[in-house]
């Protein structure tokens, strides 16, 4: 019987928020991409919380716009919404979130895959992998066509023979009760890789028009809007908001929780997949953390053309009565209708060891991966590793060199060797901590950072790259200016002094010494600046950061450079490290079992001591 029998030069498994970065990064690099979806109308589907960034999260989609991914531009379309967080602490942990209207985001992103060049969106479910003789040479979908294509990559989400469950109510879906894919599991077994089962939930959508909100915090956007995608016009991002609001669960809740513990899928073992530890259910939060009184409830719009609300904290896969039971207990919702019920939803992914730092498989040439298939949550975290995947996926058959971010260049880098090097037994998140310079990777400078490497892969415009480099000198000029730049103690000077509670003059100072002053900076010694030159927002921020933090910004740069010494020192690929004398029997294991690609990265894996990376470091010297 014939089948359908077509050639690409690069097959994109998957159309959520890694797929969607993974195929525009190809097709923009000029190969032929077909993307597949279950469902076009899935296409960038936010199917839990109804937003972008947030702490760590905001970091991840700066990095990713200033490489050329989209999703900073596409928030900036459709956000209602927008808030830098954590401004009271120093800039490191700055991040910005959006609240996005839901169906806007998709419907955005959706016109712009289906209006790239070399790029082709086709809705069937993929079911096989062909591999020949270790390398993937293209896919099957469920109807028998055959797609050829050089390179494969993998962004299946949350859809691998997914399960929705609440209660004693299990239905084979998808997201959203969209179609799951029950088919490719089997296949990428059959090829030697190893799956895990993982889960994730989210909160029941309510009605707007039965929330009692004189009962609820309001929290307002941020009355200047900073956009996420550093090629956005920051005058066209400034307009009207919507609010969110805060309300708390409390006694109450938590008692109906307790009493209904044994209808918890969660706790009854109906769940098998392991769920994520920084976001977890209502009940989960209840059950480890009993002394706690209250526990935050956020309460979203999903988008300016419905009533639906998203109950933010309220996660939960208990029975729809209990539910119901329980979300009325908080005030403000006493009286709240429930649109969709919350769920909890296991799915299929891989053992992220398997990986290379490029997202390659180890077993399969030619077969990337990226997102929550990974082994990660989050909408940002699946994005960042679609993109790294796509490009390397479109490095491999352009036969360039492979793109690897390290930890001191962007979060990432962090993200992807955690995943790479660490055991991850539940969905990995990304979070500030785990950013050791975490000082330099801010994400007010993501683009000084990363627009190179985005212009050297061929994602970043000319006209971008030359406005980085004209910002980076605007910064160095002016830092060179306030260094250079003495005043002394005149009257009009220890005015502005006083008036900030800042130590009079007593002798001279330049303006970059008054800067570092705690309770002082660049704006606020404006009034006593008179060369001062009409400076954008974003080069202001960066030499008043640059300036105030110099002392730990030279330290972790000398920590960087130790960093990549080891990082410098690769290692051979498929080594038996059993051939090392004097290496611990666990380490020997490890070793083999993730072949890493660097001293560096060696030193990351647990169960490797830094007596093994002396051993290794001997060993090398003598080879």
């Amino acid at each position: 019987m014939p089948y359908l029998e077509e050639n690409y030069d690069i097959v994109v498994v998957g159309a959520g928020h890694a797929g969607c970065e993974a195929a525009l990064a190809c097709a923009r690099l000029g190969l032929e991409t077909i993307v597949f979806t279950v469902s076009v109308d899935s296409i960038a589907l936010m199917p839990c919380n109804p937003n972008v960034g947030g702490s760590s999260k905001g970091h991840l989609v700066r990095e990713l716009d200033a490489l050329g991914g989209e999703m900073g531009k596409n928030i900036d379309k459709t956000f209602i919404q927008s808030k830098m967080l954590n401004e009271s602490k120093g800039p490191a942990v700055h991040s910005l979130r959006a609240q996005a209207d839901k169906q806007a985001y998709s419907q955005a992103m959706r016109q712009t895959l289906e209006n790239t060049d070399h790029l082709t969106v086709r809705q069937a479910e993929v079911s096989e992998l062909i591999v020949e003789d270790g390398t993937v040479k293209g896919v099957r979908t469920f109807s028998g066509a055959i797609y050829h294509a050089k390179a494969v990559v993998l962004c299946t989400g949350t859809y691998l023979r997914a399960r929705c469950i609440y209660g004693d109510i299990s239905n084979a879906t998808g997201p959203n009760g969209l179609q799951a894919a029950g088919h490719l599991t089997d296949s990428l077994i059959a090829n030697g890789i190893e799956m895990f089962r993982f889960k994730t939930g989210t909160p029941a959508r309510v009605d707007k028009r039965s929330i009692d909100f004189t009962k609820m915090e309001e929290q307002l956007g941020d009355e200047r809007v900073v956009p996420f995608s550093f090629s956005t016009d920051p005058e066209s991002v400034q307009k009207e908001q919507v609010s969110c609001w805060l309300t708390y669960t409390n006694g109450k809740t938590h008692q109906i929780i307790r009493n209904n513990l044994d209808r918890s899928p969660l706790f009854s073992g109906a769940i098998e997949g392991t769920g994520p530890r920084y976001c977890p259910s209502i009940e989960d939060k209840v059950v480890r953390f009993p002394d706690k009184e209250r526990h935050q409830v956020f309460v979203e719009p999903e988008g300016l053309s419905t009533n639906e609300m998203y109950l933010g904290g309220m996660s939960s896969s208990l029975p729809e009565d209990v539910q119901y039971a329980m979300y009325r207990t908080v005030p403000g919702l006493e009286n709240v209708k429930i649109v969709r019920n919350a769920y909890a939803i296991e799915y299929d992914c891989i053992n992220a060891l398997q990986l290379k730092s490029t997202l390659e498989f180890k077993r399969v040439k030619g077969l990337f991966a990226g997102g929550q298939f990974n082994g990660s949550s989050g909408y940002e975290e699946a994005a960042v590793q679609g993109f790294m995947a796509g490009v390397n996926a479109a490095m491999k058959v352009l036969e360039r060199e492979q793109v690897v971010l390290d930890r001191s260049q962007a979060y990432i880098g962090v993200l992807i060797d955690d995943l790479v090097t660490k055991e991850n037994h539940e969905p990995y998140r990304m979070m500030t901590s785990r950013a050791e310079y975490r000082l330099l990777l801010r994400q007010d400078n993501a683009d000084l950072r990363l627009r190179e490497i985005g212009h050297e892969i061929g994602l970043v415009s000319d006209e971008e790259y030359e406005r980085m480099l004209g910002k980076r000198q605007a910064i160095e000029e002016e830092i060179r200016r306030l260094e250079g730049t003495a005043i002394g103690g005149t009257p009009v000077v220890q005015e502005v002094l006083l008036r900030y509670g800042s130590t009079p003059l007593k002798s001279g100072s330049t303006l970059a010494e008054l800067v570092r002053r705690p309770e002082l900076d660049y704006e606020k010694i404006g009034g006593i600046d008179k060369k001062r030159p009409e400076l954008p927002f974003d080069v202001r921020e960066q030499v008043n950061i640059e300036i105030k933090y110099e002392g730990y910004i030279r330290r972790q740069k000398q920590q960087v450079a130790q960093f990549k010494k080891l990082e410098g020192k690769k290692l051979p690929e498929n080594f038996d490290y059993g051939q090392v004398k004097s290496l611990r029997m666990e380490a020997v294991q490890k070793l083999n079992q993730i072949q890493p690609a660097t001293v560096g990265q060696a030193s990351r894996i647990s169960g490797v001591s830094p007596a093994d990376i002396s051993v290794l470091l001997v060993y090398m010297g003598r080879e």
